[in-house]
Order: structure tokens, then sequence, then C-alpha cells
């Protein structure tokens, strides 16, 4: 699966939106990542094109099966890389910002290390 990582932030962004609204319009992802209506709009027509989401007649965003296996993969690293850094005392702030800049570019043999390494730790407490 290759994507940019830009795609793979806005499927994210996408993904937890809905969980806090659950529908989402691009300017909701606008907000969200602090871009412009016009960036984003592009954006989605993109992702759009490429299968990675529909927009119904409302035009709320929604994620196909493809979009979804992405989002899921890239919200599940944020969170185990987040939660790992502030185990170690990292602020939380800089924790998930530092995540998110984590997240792309680690393999997937490390990322499955860290996975279980944290399920060890974070389950003790």
């Amino acid at each position: 699966m290759n994507i940019h990582e830009s795609a793979e932030d806005y499927l994210e962004s996408i993904y937890m939106e809905s969980l806090k609204r659950g529908v989402v319009r691009s300017i909701d992802i606008a907000n969200a990542l602090g871009y412009s209506k016009p960036s984003v709009s592009v954006a989605m027509k993109q992702l759009e094109e490429n299968g990675y989401i529909t927009r119904d007649e409302d035009r709320f965003l929604h994620l196909t099966d493809k979009g979804m296996e992405i989002a899921l993969r890239m919200y599940e690293r944020h969170q185990t890389l987040a939660a790992c850094l502030m185990k170690m005392g990292v602020s939380e702030e800089n924790a998930y910002r530092d995540a998110c800049k984590i997240e792309h570019d680690l393999s997937d043999e490390s990322f499955g290390r860290i996975r279980e390494y944290a399920k060890i730790f974070l389950e003790k407490e």
C-alpha cells in the first residue's frame, strides 16, 4: 500500500473526526488539520478519485474499505506511539505531535515490536 504521508493524515483525520462527530465534511477536516478549505477540497477530490473516500449527496465524507484500512493503521500507530511517549514522560501535547511524525516513517517490523512492548508496560497501569 503506497500512499503519501499527507493522504494518510487526511484519512486518519476523517476517521478521528467521524468518531467525534458521526458525520464529517471537508470543512471539519480543514479545521482539524489547520489547512485551507481549498487545499482540503483538492485533497478530498484526489482521495475520492483514488477510491479512498466517497461523498454522499449531502457532501459528507465516508471512508471506503481501502481508505478505512489506512486510517485504522495510522490511528493505531498514532495512539500506540503517543501512549509510549507519554509513559516515558513526554507531555501529552508533544507525544501526540511527535507520534504523528513518527507513524509515517516507522517500518512495520519496528512498529510491531513497539506494539508488543507497549502491551506489556501499558497493561501494568
